[in-house]
């Protein structure tokens, strides 16, 4: 099956928008992937294995991005980007951890 170019939308879910560690997480997930992951705000377009470029969208919470992803595995790339978004990258969980310790 071959890849091509695939495309999804998704919306900052966190309060604190796409900051360093949503962005570290974005960037090793991307890595994982043969595809080019791209995200783009209005008329920026940055590369999704750099957190320092995905921190340069100053993305905030119930802002939309789109997603690009060109490759083999796009279309899966995409489907774990989508995920990681609608986790909220695991901050609620991570804050109720550290709000509870054992």
């Amino acid at each position: 099956m071959s890849g091509g170019k695939a495309s999804r939308t998704v919306v900052v879910p966190n309060p604190q928008g796409i900051h360093l560690r949503p962005a570290q997480m974005i960037a090793q997930l991307a890595g994982k992937y043969q595809a080019k992951i791209e995200f783009i705000k209005e008329n920026q377009r940055v590369d999704g294995r750099s957190i320092l470029n995905l921190i340069t969208l100053a993305a905030r919470q119930g802002e939309e991005l789109l997603i690009e992803a060109d490759g083999s595995d796009a279309q899966q790339a995409l489907d774990a980007m989508a995920e990681l978004f609608a986790g909220s990258f695991a901050e609620y969980e991570s804050n109720n951890n550290q709000t509870n310790p054992d």
